[in-house]
């Protein structure tokens, strides 16, 4: 607390002397003080800790806004309704406005081939239509993540050139266009292209003229550079292993999948959009609000930078964001005339489990009753019910210490979930973290002390089929895993394995060593990252996965890395190669 007098005594002491005062005073915010929300937040809403801005809507009005937690630790400013946030991913429904907007006026057609306006992307066969990319079935590989793997880290500065730069080398798609769903920034990011050669100006300069400014959203607006000043910013923050806070905020310039900086008062303007359209009509609506289709007719929940989907009874549309240290949440029941905004300045903060805890209190008298997915999951209710469940914690029967230890797939996405035992405890890794398992007395499992409330059901063994598990992670879907085989190598095996290979796709180089039963990929400006195998020929870890290619002879030659939502990326071997095995 001894801040706060010597900043009272600062901003007096300017005030004296006729200087502008160092500090803005917080907005109070409005509406009545709601115990239930606010203890949602009360590990944050310290004046040593990042925090959230919160605006709670009905009818068209702010019914409950407040800030918890600090803008700046640096200076000391608290966060309040009005302090900026990057929107981060939320920002792609504006990007799909200025999209469907363009096709009003017709500039375009939402079926249009994409290399129709950006004839520089490569040609992969068939066409990949604006349409898809605004439903994240075009196929192609996420941006983001290619440049990671190029060695880009989040604080170096990127510009537009170079993500069209990097996707222009790729050779492959993830999938042919059309045939599933893989969120990708990708799409997002070329739109902005697209908007910028068809209508003359840049993204920003658009959605300004044609959508912030019509709607008064006055302090709103995609940011052009990393160094502009933003006045009322919130700065964003990450933890460290320690506990002790770092600012995490990017220095890159792509527009369309993030960028728009914004606060709950004005997100209001455009939450109120939805109903009263003062931008592009209804039309502009029920376009951004149709759910997308595969080629095979299935629908999907993804629209034009949002989603549909049904929470306890009640229709929802929603996209939340995530860059840097900020989180972001929007989330809207239309027959209720309801939403929630969330802005937060923490990486550690996930937006989606608090905002649907928001509307459970709110929305109590309408929703239906809480499944045991949703109360597993952190939501359905407003009484944190699996924390509590957790006290009355058992120990691990020994069948299911004999039947967790290894390694289990999700046989959709490939992402790998590791077990292995310790003595008498059993463990879930994920790289060099480890986290204990414990039995609640329900029956089920659940992580000790992870980033994020994780519970495990082991299903029952059934004859010539892999053993499955089910995998809920709060906020996000359940997962159905596959327990994977065993796999010994020889150590003559390994050392075929070990090299230097190289990407022409991303330009970068990996160097891979060998140990025992594991393998370490060294990569450019990141932690190196074991992998166990999990096939002769395959070694993963989480979402992690290197599959190795061998020529007639049995020599390795080379391999393709799977990682989030890149698959199949290739890698060649550098020099000569250790002789077959």
């Amino acid at each position: 607390m001894p801040v706060f007098p010597s900043l009272r005594h600062a901003l007096l002491a300017a005030l004296l002397l006729g200087a502008a005062p160092l500090l803005a005073a917080p907005h109070p915010g409005v509406g009545v003080a709601n115990p239930a929300v606010d203890a949602l937040f009360a590990t944050w809403d310290s004046p040593t800790s990042p925090g959230c801005a919160l605006g709670v809507y009905r009818d068209g009005k702010i019914i409950y806004s407040r800030g918890y937690g600090m803008a700046d630790l640096e200076r000391a400013v608290p966060i309040s309704p009005g302090s900026l946030f990057d929107l981060g991913s939320t920002s792609k429904q504006f990007t799909a406005a200025s999209i469907v907007l363009l096709a009003q006026q017709g500039k375009l057609s939402l079926d249009d081939d994409v290399r129709k306006h950006l004839a520089e992307l490569p040609d992969y066969g068939t066409p990949i239509t604006l349409r898809q990319l605004l439903n994240h079935t075009s196929g192609l590989r996420d941006y983001i993540g290619l440049m990671t793997l190029h060695g880009t880290n989040i604080d170096d500065v990127t510009t537009p050139e170079d993500a069209l730069a990097i996707i222009v080398r790729q050779k492959a798609l993830n999938f042919a266009p059309g045939s599933e769903h893989l969120y990708s920034n990708t799409g997002y990011f070329l739109l902005s292209l697209v908007v910028e050669r068809v209508s003359g100006s840049s993204l920003r300069d658009f959605v300004q003229t044609q959508i912030l400014a019509p709607l008064g959203m006055q302090q709103s607006h995609v940011l052009g550079r990393y160094d502009d000043v933003v006045p009322g910013r919130a700065l964003a923050y990450a933890a460290r292993a320690d506990g002790s806070l770092r600012a995490d905020v990017s220095r890159w310039m792509q527009l369309g999948d993030g960028a728009v900086f914004s606060n709950v008062e004005e997100l209001l303007h455009w939450d109120n959009q939805f109903y009263t359209p003062r931008v592009g009509g209804a039309d502009l609506l029920e376009q951004l609000q149709t759910p997308g289709k595969l080629a095979d007719g299935s629908a999907l929940d993804y629209a034009l930078g949002l989603i549909i989907q049904d929470y306890r009874g009640l229709r929802s549309v929603h996209h939340g964001g995530a860059w840097g240290g900020y989180r972001a949440q929007l989330i809207r029941f239309p027959e209720q005339r309801f939403s929630v905004a969330l802005l937060c300045n923490q990486g550690e903060i996930e937006t989606d489990p608090l905002v649907r805890k928001i509307a459970d209190i709110y929305l109590a008298d309408a929703l239906e009753p809480a499944t045991d997915e949703t109360v597993a999951s952190g939501v359905g209710t407003a009484v944190p019910a699996p924390r509590a469940e957790a006290a009355k914690s058992t120990k691990l029967p020994r069948a299911i210490l004999a039947a967790l230890p290894g390694n289990w797939r999700d046989p959709e996405t490939r992402a790998l979930r590791s077990f292995e035992l310790d003595g008498k405890t059993l463990y879930y890794v994920r790289g060099p973290s480890r986290f204990a398992i414990r039995a609640r007395a329900d029956g089920d499992l659940e992580l000790v002390d992870a980033p994020a409330q994780i519970t495990v059901k082991l299903e029952p063994a059934q004859a010539d089929a892999p053993r499955r598990m089910r995998w809920t992670q709060e906020g996000r879907d359940p997962q159905t895993l596959e327990q994977l085989p065993a796999v010994t190598l020889t150590p003559a095996g390994l050392a075929a394995f070990a090299g230097t290979y190289r990407s022409e796709e991303i330009d970068a180089v990996q160097r891979i060593e060998v140990s025992e039963q594991s393998i370490t990929v060294h990569r450019p400006r990141a932690e190196p990252i074991p992998l166990s195998p999990i096939a002769p020929d395959e070694f993963a870890t989480g979402a992690f996965a290197l599959r190795f290619q061998r020529n007639g002879q049995g020599v390795v030659i080379g391999y393709e890395l799977d990682v989030g939502r890149i698959r199949g990326l290739g890698f060649e071997r550098q020099g000569d190669a250790p002789a077959a095995r």
